[in-house]
């Protein structure tokens, strides 16, 4: 093929290689199959963001934003062949690119949906709930969170040049932040190809995305404390980048998912046999051959009971010896080559290293085959897999990535020397246990959560339905501790939040009220004219408060509805032994009975923009009612949030009094309101 010449994108405009432009060559057959390296302004491109795409952005609600990842994600899923095409030049089989190409569109999908239910439809981010500051709720405090007011620098790795893309940017534009995108080197092409599509699809702002194909120059020293690095690659890069003098001086956040020696431990009950010994077998195996091993998330360390070394050794070697290795475009190859020839020499360099402490018990670099490829021009390796005798006393195999198709068997005579070994790769960003013994994982999880960002248990029940190993979700967080860069992304909102700005707001009521858009008791209400549940969900607005008529609660309702429900529990039947508990003066009210008579006093019972009653949250039952004492209900508009083109969620405070006005219970009541049309 011509050797395809990548453009940056830069303010607004594409520009071709400059005269420092390097080629990039086929991980397959060695050619070349693109150019990349630009002249850029960085100082333009970062003005750029900050002046416009930065602004563009946030005059944009939360759901709005969120729509946006939603339509870019349909518009990639339609041009993913392409994407699928090129990723072969990468040495990516079909499964390989599944992961990173319709994994990384999946990640847009969902955090537009969580965009949606989790966050608000409005400019600010409520953290928390409001603290008390005051004895009489005239002064208080409420975290909130806006998007930082700079960019956010995607630094990424080679290995999953869309996935890695595409899950940066998802929070970082949820946020409301723009991004500069400067994807590794030697697979940009595939990047380049799916940004390209971004632009085109013309669904975000303008200067929400900019793009670096080649190097970043003096980019972060022209950074800012509202602008964000976010980084991903090898632990010496990364303390590179984030030790320079001008990140530190400027506190600027620099987020790092980095070198990961991962482990896998199988349980001391899941001997040879049981499902769980063959689904450790097959999720190591696994983990090896997906994209060559190239994985962030593979795993390095299988470590097995002593017992049981033989036997996992025998059953991985089984497997192995059936992967083929070749071009990844034939049908039937289960493993392409390495990203690189570069990467290819890392890969043997540190084999060598693990080889001092272990014996290679399959594969030889020296000796394989591969299908319809050449050997010699491609970046092939076989699966290799050591046995180290003594990991106690090793150092090495804990310390040394071979960021390829490259595992460790290793023995454990107890459960804690199993923990220790898995904590001796100082920090990682999965660990793995294969066990169906509850007291195992609860064991595991306890010595080893501190070292590892994401703990993954598996068993046969669970086996059918879980993700793998080496598959970070967006819902949950993905960094590590230590070695792994003590960095974290996606994880839903809390991956929004790196990109935010958290504030202590401290204020009246009113104040609060008005900076959330969010009721906060205390603050002002708008008495209704009509009954709210006659008012469609754009009439009804934050603080429109119903008050409504009282009603009695007599001794006749507590037995009718004990008798009707079945609830005859003694605080409500038998005098005596109610006056006995200190909770109670006497017989009391169901609390039940009161959220059912609320209802009864506040419902609006004929047809009309209310669509149904979808739940309640936080309630609580304050002080008891006892028979003769009476309940009123406050009803006020806490929130609304926007769910589809006919109806929105409102949230209502409901707080029920007694004759007194002392509260007996609070809660939010949640409905589906229709919006009027015509």
């Amino acid at each position: 093929m011509t050797a395809l010449s990548l453009e940056s994108f830069a303010a607004g405009r594409w520009i071709g290689p400059g005269e420092e432009a390097r080629t990039i060559a086929s991980a397959v057959t060695g050619e070349d199959v693109a150019i990349a390296g630009s002249a850029l302004d960085f100082q333009a491109m970062l003005d750029h963001a900050r002046g416009v795409g930065g602004p563009n952005l946030r005059a944009l609600t939360f759901h709005d934003r969120a729509r946006m990842l939603k339509a870019l994600a349909g518009w990639l899923g339609e041009r993913k062949q392409a994407l699928y095409d090129l990723s072969l030049h990468a040495g990516c089989t079909k499964a390989d690119s599944w992961i990173d190409i319709d994994g990384g569109i999946g990640t847009l999908f969902v955090f537009a949906s969580k965009g949606r239910r989790e966050m608000p439809d409005g400019h600010v981010f409520v953290d928390g709930s409001v603290e008390q500051l005051s004895r009489n709720g005239t002064f208080l405090g409420q975290h909130v969170a806006t998007p930082l007011q700079g960019a956010a620098v995607h630094i990424n790795a080679f290995n999953f040049p869309v996935w890695g893309m595409l899950e940066k940017l998802a929070p970082t534009l949820l946020a409301g932040v723009p991004a500069i995108v400067k994807p590794a080197t030697a697979t940009s092409y595939v990047a380049e190809a799916c940004f390209r599509m971004i632009v085109e699809s013309g669904i975000l702002p303008e200067g929400a995305v900019q793009f670096i194909a080649g190097g970043t120059g003096d980019l972060l020293d022209r950074l800012t404390p509202q602008d964000v690095v976010s980084f991903t690659g090898s632990a010496q890069t990364a303390l590179m980048l984030r030790s320079s003098p001008h990140i530190l001086r400027h506190s600027i956040r620099f987020i790092a998912e980095q070198d990961s020696l991962n482990a896998s431990i199988l349980g001391p009950d899941a001997a040879p046999g049981t499902p769980e010994f063959d689904l450790f077998v097959k999720e190591a195996v696994k983990e090896m051959t997906v994209k060559a091993g190239q994985k962030c998330t593979a795993i390095r360390r299988i470590i097995a009971p002593r017992a049981f070394e033989n036997d996992v050794i025998a059953a991985i070697r089984a497997k192995l010896e059936k992967t083929v290795i070749g071009d990844p475009a034939l049908e039937g190859v289960c493993m392409g080559p390495l990203a690189s020839q570069a990467q290819l020499r890392d890969v043997l360099e540190k084999v060598g290293a693990i080889a001092t402490e272990a014996h290679c018990v399959f594969g030889d670099p020296a000796s394989f085959t591969v299908e319809g490829a050449d050997i010699e021009k491609g970046a092939f390796v076989p699966p290799m897999l050591f046995h180290c005798a003594d990991p106690s006393g090793a150092s090495v195999v804990h310390d040394t990535e071979a960021f390829g198709p490259v595992s460790t068997v290793m023995g454990y005579e107890t459960l804690d020397d199993a923990v220790a070994l898995a904590n001796r790769g100082g920090g990682s960003l999965v660990m793995s246990l294969i066990s169906h013994d509850p007291e195992v994982a609860r064991a595991v999880t306890s010595g080893a959560g501190a070292w590892h960002g994401r703990i993954y248990i598996n068993d046969r029940d669970s086996m059918g339905e879980a993700t793998g190993h080496g598959s970070p979700l967006p819902h949950m967080t993905h960094g590590g501790p230590g070695r792994a860069g003590g960095g974290e992304e996606m994880g839903g909102v809390r991956g929004v939040m790196h990109y935010m700005q958290r504030t202590a707001v401290q204020g009246s009521p009113d104040m609060l009220t008005a900076i959330t858009g969010v009721y906060v008791p205390g603050s002002k209400t708008v008495e209704t004219e009509s009954h709210p549940f006659r008012r469609h969900f754009e009439d009804l607005a934050i603080g429109d408060t119903l008050h409504t008529q009282s009603r009695a609660i007599t001794l006749e309702d507590i037995e009718h509805f004990a008798q009707f429900t079945g609830d005859t529990f003694y605080a409500h039947m038998d005098e005596a032994a109610a006056k006995a508990n200190p909770f109670f003066p006497g017989r009391v009210a169901h609390g039940y009975l009161l959220l059912s008579f609320a209802a009864g006093l506040f419902v609006e019972p004929s047809p009309g923009p209310v669509l149904a009653n979808v739940g309640l949250d936080g309630l609580s039952f304050q002080k008891p009612v006892s028979p003769g004492d009476s309940i009123r209900v406050t009803l006020t508009v806490k929130r609304k949030t926007k769910r589809t083109d006919s109806y929105g969620e409102v949230r209502w405070h409901v707080v029920v009094a007694n004759q007194d006005g002392e509260t007996v219970a609070t809660y939010e009541l949640h409905t589906m309101n229709a919006y009027c049309y015509g």
